[in-house]
């Protein structure tokens, strides 16, 4: 990594106004010097760090380029090394050119991720500071952003090296009170380090049970409408959407796949499935659609079922109802408009608590539906404190397998095991959290991680 300079475009492969050229390594300056000619000429390696200078971009003698390049010299820039970026119009042909300039200069293109995978290499940055880099970059909603903001400042991070430093500190008095019990005595250890135990978990516990919290504000609630044909669903999603995106018509089973859909409400996202209505039917197509539905309701956060109140309930409530149980579930009173059969009395004694009237038609009761939504998710007010979430799945299963481990100490403890057993499993909820942050990751996952980048980033 040290011997070779990368090079990439670091702005999207379209035309446009602008195009970045990006170029990192011990031979930036160099490369620089070769395919660029400053309007006052001078040489890119004598000019101050963090200056921007007018030029031309050249491949050999052949103008390519009126641009403006900035230099940034190391340790003081993103990858702590040289670093480069050629500033031209954004055409993907001039682009094409440039790097290819570049590259002939010496520089080999780099690969996705990999200035942000140097920055982690040189310490610049930990593992969850770079994942950060990525979710900020595909944040869905005003949530998402800030979360990744504050992960890339290294809040998590410093959480975690905190933590670590705890679990650290105990197992070396664990092993110097071993070797040396003339100077260090071990009578009450035991108690004491339960104590922090049970302060470390309590942390880390934290962080578990709002998890999906962090999850939800990254990616979105994962919300799927479900109820018997002819219930209103399709008119939902359209009403949820202000277009009318979903074909709508009185023959029931209209709807024989899943329709996708993202909306925003009030900063955060709801990713819609509408789904085929729930029935018997021996329509091969309609009942691949109910099977996929029915599929679709396991992994749901949110579920809407819509119940048409204009008609009496049926075989087929009953069966939704049954599939959807246990679930986060909204029951949407539909056809509020027409004279009620259904009453909210008779959700509420199938088990149904959370229960909104709506006119799918009319576009009646949207405001009543979110509010419900923010009182379910968020307790009625959808807000970003200085509350630190995990909303990786990678960083999630490090935490629980560190409490897992912290959990083998406490029973240690509890049995009156011998203080270098603490050390065994302390050391390994040690490593658990180092995973995070990158202390404790192979090469293999850091180039699984890194791959998932842009290029040019």
């Amino acid at each position: 990594m040290k011997t070779d300079t990368i090079a990439a475009i670091a702005t999207p492969m379209t035309n446009s106004s602008i195009g970045i050229i990006r170029i990192s390594g011990d031979d930036s300056l160099e490369i620089i010097e070769k395919v660029f000619k400053a309007k006052k000429k001078k040489s890119m390696k004598e000019v101050p760090s963090y200056t921007a200078h007018y030029g031309y971009a050249y491949d050999g003698d052949k103008m390519l380029d009126e641009c403006i390049v900035l230099v940034m010299k190391g340790p003081h820039s993103y990858t702590t090394e040289d670093v480069v970026e050629i500033n031209c119009h954004g055409g993907t042909m001039v682009m094409k050119k440039i790097l290819e300039a570049v590259v002939k200069a010496g520089a080999r293109p780099a690969e996705p991720g990999e200035f942000t995978k140097r920055a982690f290499l040189n310490g610049r940055i930990d593992l969850s500071e770079a994942e950060a880099v990525m979710d900020l970059i595909h944040s869905k909603n005003e949530f998402a952003l800030k979360s990744s903001l504050k992960q890339l400042q290294g809040v998590l991070g410093d959480k975690i090296v905190s933590i670590r430093k705890k679990i650290i500190h105990s197992v070396a008095f664990i092993e110097s009170a071993l070797d040396d019990p003339e100077h260090y005595s071990i009578d009450g250890f035991a108690d004491e380090l339960k104590e922090q135990i049970l302060e470390i978990m309590k942390e880390l516990k934290y962080f578990l049970d709002h998890a999906d919290n962090g999850r939800i504000l990254k990616e979105g609630i994962q919300t799927v409408i479900v109820g018997k044909p002819n219930a209103g669903k399709s008119s939902l999603l359209n009403m949820l959407l202000g277009e009318d995106r979903a074909i709508v018509t009185d023959i029931a089973g209209t709807t024989r796949d899943a329709l996708e859909e993202s909306i925003q409400i009030n900063g955060i996202t709801l990713n819609i499935i509408d789904t085929a209505g729930i029935r018997e039917t021996d329509d091969l197509v309609e009942r691949m659609g109910v099977d996929r539905a029915k599929k679709l309701l396991k992994r749901a956060d949110l579920i809407l079922y819509v119940v048409d109140t204009s008609v009496p309930l049926t075989s087929e409530d009953t069966q939704i109802s049954v599939l959807i149980h246990g679930k986060q579930t909204i029951a949407l009173m539909n056809k509020s408009d027409l004279e009620p059969v259904v009453k909210a009395q008779d959700l509420k004694d199938k088990g149904f608590e959370n229960i909104v009237e709506i006119s799918a038609k009319e576009k009646k009761g949207l405001d009543a539906l979110y509010d419900k939504i923010n009182t379910m998710f968020f307790r009625g007010e959808v807000t970003f404190n200085d509350e630190i979430y995990i909303t990786n799945v990678r960083h999630k299963n490090a935490v629980s397998n560190a409490l897992d481990s912290l959990n083998l100490v406490l029973n240690s403890i509890e049995k009156g095991m011998p203080e270098d057993f603490f050390s065994i499993d302390l050391l390994d909820a040690y490593e658990q959290l180092g995973f995070i942050i990158g202390e404790s990751v192979s090469e293999d996952l850091v180039n699984e991680i890194f791959s998932e980048f842009c290029m040019g980033k």
